[in-house]
């Protein structure tokens, strides 16, 4: 199969986005691999996605972080905290398309999702902590979240050796909750959206570490 293609032609395919598992020989812009039958397979690597948006999605990633900095030195529920605010959360919603989109997803793309997302919700929780009267049953319930969210990301990395969040349907339904709570403030009362909010975080948080310990537990008997 190979022969079929020069290495002048062959060359616009080299360096994918998407990557390679170890081992895989690139020759002539094409990854050398082995099929079920150990026969050689030549697949073009193809360049174009990477040079179009290979760093955008990091860049829209990295803008949410510039937004939660700024958010630091703006009134809270002012106009301009509002229009950063609802950038961020845009960002939020879109980086991770355009990585799958692109063919750029990876591992650097995903600490740094999951770092901005931790630095936009502590700026807000600094901001809007104290402008807001939190009931001490929320906060100690808040608390709680934090503990096994932390408790999570540890069992993941002393096993995996990786930080990242799991993208899971209930952690994104938590993010869509608490990104809209600071936007209902003046029409519902906190201790309703708040223990609403807590309830599906919980419940995401409790799910997300089950499925941690199912992958840490599989990979040691392995």
């Amino acid at each position: 199969m190979l022969h079929h293609f020069s290495c002048r032609k062959a060359a616009k395919f080299i360096d994918s986005a998407a990557p390679l598992a170890a081992g895989t020989i690139v020759r002539c812009g094409f990854a050398h691999l082995k099929n079920t039958k150990n026969r050689d397979i030549f697949i073009p690597i193809n360049r174009n996605l990477k040079g179009k948006g290979g760093h955008m999605a990091n860049i829209i990633t990295g803008c949410r972080i510039l937004c939660s900095i700024l958010l630091l030195f703006v009134p809270a529920f002012s106009p301009l905290f509002y229009i950063l605010y609802l950038v961020a959360g845009f960002t939020d919603m879109i980086d991770g398309t355009i990585a799958r989109k692109t063919n750029t997803a990876n591992e650097f793309g995903a600490v740094l999702d999951t770092l901005a997302d931790i630095a936009f919700v502590v700026v807000c929780m600094i901001k809007l902590f104290p402008v807001l009267i939190i009931p001490t049953w929320l906060c100690i319930w808040i608390g709680v979240i934090a503990i096994i969210k932390v408790f999570n990301i540890i069992s993941e990395y002393i096993v995996q050796k990786k930080f990242a969040a799991k993208h899971t349907f209930m952690n994104k339904v938590t993010g869509v909750v608490l990104f809209i709570l600071p936007l209902t403030l003046s029409i519902v009362d906190l201790k309703y959206s708040g223990g609403f909010v807590c309830t599906i975080a919980i419940l995401a948080a409790v799910q997300e570490g089950h499925l941690i310990r199912t992958e840490n537990h599989k990979l040691k008997r392995s």
